[in-house]
């Protein structure tokens, strides 16, 4: 099989396309031959060594995937062979065929094609495990996306939505904005003209948000936390600015409000029962058409590099995936 392989930690430009062999499942791991792998911007930092963990080398990075089930092990029941699935790894999407652990993989709706269900588990299970699970977001409350056009940005301002809060959406440009009033965004706010912290209270008649969802992180964090309101919950979700921010900590005292760290990758290991649980309302909403990812660009997979370029460079709105 093909697959992208980081040698050393570098640009995406030092990546590898290689032929390896076919992995064998372990007892509860299924084979999946890949049809697609979504880039999210956790790949940018993991090739450049830049992310929480650093993987050993040699590695195949990507984790959002979908495609059909090749091969299972002897305790896996919950998949078979020639199944559709879709489903989440911890390392090896960008290539023809990935390991996935059985609970990890899902089900493919008939009607869901292969880049928005390679799209769908990270960017949705991410900002619904944010929302529902850490924030508690409640209806009627308001809640600010920063990043809105992104891929976590976009299906949080569609998940707030749909949770029946008030939503603000910011981004750097007109572009990226009118995407995310598309997917039901209340208000925007072009951070690279206006000044987000007054802009957020302008729009709140001086109370704040009740919710920052943050998955830029920079100079934009602590602007954002300065415009909360009373008892507010500031959602840690990335740093996609590149800079992971030193916040004053009488921020949250005077403000009486939380700083709520979000890795969703771990609770879906810790918690699989919970993590199952929000996936199957996320799919029930998905058949339902009340969610729909926004599909960027497709690339096929010798061009992998190019499309984490894309990435870092900030030219996405919405999702991009790797297909085969």
């Amino acid at each position: 099989m093909k697959a992208i392989v980081c040698e050393k930690f570098g640009p995406p430009s030092d990546l590898v396309l290689k032929e390896l062999d076919s992995p064998i499942p372990k007892e509860t791991e299924v084979l999946v031959s890949v049809q697609a792998c979504s880039v999210n911007f956790p790949d940018t930092l993991i090739i450049q060594g830049l992310y929480q963990f650093k993987p050993a080398l040699p590695f195949t990075p990507g984790n959002d995937i979908a495609g059909v089930v090749k091969a299972v092990g002897a305790k896996v029941k919950n998949v078979n062979v020639g199944d559709a699935v879709f489903g989440f790894v911890k390392m090896g999407g960008f290539a023809e065929e990935v390991i996935a652990e059985s609970r990890a993989v899902f089900p493919k709706p008939p009607n869901m094609s292969d880049p928005i269900a390679a799209s769908f588990m990270m960017a949705y299970g991410t900002s619904y495990h944010a929302l529902k699970d850490r924030a508690k977001l409640k209806e009627g409350e308001t809640l600010v996306v920063l990043g809105a056009s992104g891929g976590v940005g976009l299906a949080a301002v569609e998940l707030g939505k749909l949770m029946g809060a008030r939503v603000i959406a910011a981004a750097s440009t007109d572009e990226k904005l009118a995407l995310c009033q598309s997917y039901g965004a209340d208000d925007v706010i072009n951070y690279s003209k206006e000044d987000l912290k007054n802009r957020i209270k302008e729009l709140t008649d001086g109370n704040g948000a009740d919710v920052i969802y943050d998955p830029v992180g920079g100079k934009y964090s602590e602007a954002a936390l300065r415009a909360t309101n009373w008892k507010g919950r500031f959602l840690v979700i990335g740093f996609a600015a590149g800079d992971i921010p030193k916040i004053p900590l009488n921020l949250p005292l005077l403000k009486g409000c939380d700083i709520v760290g979000v890795f969703w990758g771990n609770f879906a290991m810790k918690f699989p029962n919970e993590n199952i649980a929000n996936i199957l309302q996320l799919m029930q909403w998905y058949s339902e058409g009340k969610l729909k990812p926004h599909i960027h660009a497709t690339y096929p997979l010798a061009q992998t590099p190019q499309a984490l370029e894309d990435m870092m460079n900030r030219k996405v709105r919405g999702k991009i995936v790797i297909t085969n």
